[in-house]
């Protein structure tokens, strides 16, 4: 494990520097901590940062020379912006720190990978680091993010470990731009995201799924608002994990944000604690089964305090093998029905054609998402099923209200 926290912003800014030692507090608090655990959790304190090699493999040197550059304009006035739409902000240590960040996640790859090679069941790494990355684009910061820390470590796996083929999975509630940006042509690396549909930035639409030799190596699931737990677990066991072993990755890497919890103020998921630990145990298995166990998390967004920190915590107890303590914080009273729920409602007034068309359909679509990153057609496939279940279900509502009414 390691834990990392420097970088500096307003108090009032989502992605304050109160996010990290809230974490830690919580840990230690919880006693899941190296002081408290010994050999179980082991905290990498000294490592490198960075080097601007590492980050030009993802980001442009113009880009990086830009950004150490401005660290003279934001020393002279405290605290500059340096994007606009999130807002993303900078101090005059923003780019050593940020070097930092990327550093520690590129020495939890060293140190997975070593144990990997003498150990059966090696430890799962996370990264408690800020400011997160995967908005960053190779161009720039963008969405609080400053450099792509899961992506520099992927291109540093493959060129450091010969680690070729990389699964990353994001399950923010906001897509993850950068990251997608960063490997839309690669066949080599697998990028998969789950998010709020139509939440920050816009992008993540289900069409988008790689562009040539890479297409069919990125899958977005926009997530209707509303959606939980029963949403994200179903998407897991069918759609993710069959991708993951299809795809047969050599290292999975984890764009951890915890702002889909329901008491996250950016957006309007459903998640819980609970999911968190459901996640955390089921990519832990998956990484196990599939690529030797080598599984590194990184800490991407989460702006309630209390839910970020017991998530983490609870994603903590889920890699130790230790039963969730998710009932302690989570209020089943705060959640409503999901939309996922409604749709045996919606069959109710299908006529039998309609019936197994939409069952036909529903099959189809399950097909095309698991075989999407071994054919050319799966987005095609995707659309085309989507397109038809809406028309099936305008076509029998219309019906419906014609009955109704006639």
């Amino acid at each position: 494990m390691i834990k990392f926290s420097k970088f500096q912003c307003e108090e009032s800014h989502p992605e304050s520097h109160l996010r990290v030692p809230a974490i830690v507090s919580a840990l230690e608090k919880m006693e899941l901590t190296s002081e408290f655990r010994g050999s179980e959790i082991i905290e990498l304190k000294n490592f490198s940062p960075a080097s601007v090699d590492d980050i030009a493999s993802v980001h442009a040197r113009a880009y990086v020379s830009g950004l150490e550059k401005a660290m003279d304009r934001a020393s002279q006035q405290g605290i500059i912006l340096i994007e606009g739409s999130g807002p993303t902000y900078a101090t005059a240590t923003t780019f050593q720190e940020s070097l930092a960040a990327a550093g520690a996640g590129i020495a939890l790859v060293d140190s997975v990978v070593a144990a990997s090679k003498n150990r059966p069941d090696p430890p799962l790494g996370f990264a408690l680091i800020r400011p997160p990355g995967h908005h960053a684009i190779p161009k720039g910061p963008m969405g609080f993010c400053v450099f792509g820390n899961v992506a520099i470590a992927a291109r540093y796996a493959q060129r450091a470990h010969g680690l070729k083929r990389v699964f990353i999975i994001d399950f923010d509630v906001h897509h993850g731009n950068g990251t997608n940006d960063a490997f839309y042509d690669d066949p080599d690396i697998f990028f998969l995201s789950t998010h709020q549909d139509g939440s920050y930035p816009g992008t993540g639409k289900i069409d988008e799924v790689g562009r040539g030799d890479g297409e069919g190596s990125t899958l977005n699931l926009p997530l209707p608002g509303g959606s939980g737990d029963t949403a994200m677990r179903t998407v897991f066991h069918e759609v993710i994990v069959p991708c993951a072993q299809r795809f047969k990755p050599d290292l999975i890497l984890v764009s951890a944000g915890y702002d889909a919890h329901v008491l996250d103020p950016l957006a309007s998921l459903q998640f819980t604690t609970g999911t968190y630990y459901m996640l955390a145990a089921n990519i832990k298995q998956l990484a196990k089964d599939l690529c030797g166990g080598r599984c590194v998390f990184f800490l991407e967004g989460g702006y309630n305090l209390n839910s970020l920190s017991y998530s983490v915590a609870d994603s903590f107890r889920a890699f130790l093998g230790e039963p969730s303590k998710a009932s302690e914080f989570d209020n089943p009273a705060i959640l409503y029905e999901e939309p996922s729920a409604k749709m045996p409602t919606q069959v109710d007034y299908l006529c039998d054609d309609d019936n197994k068309l939409l069952m036909d359909l529903i099959k189809l679509l399950h097909d095309c998402w698991h075989g999407c990153i071994s054919t050319n057609v799966g987005s095609s496939c995707i659309n085309g099923c989507i397109s038809m279940l809406l028309a099936v279900f305008m076509n029998c509502k219309m019906r419906q209200n014609m009955n109704q009414h006639g």
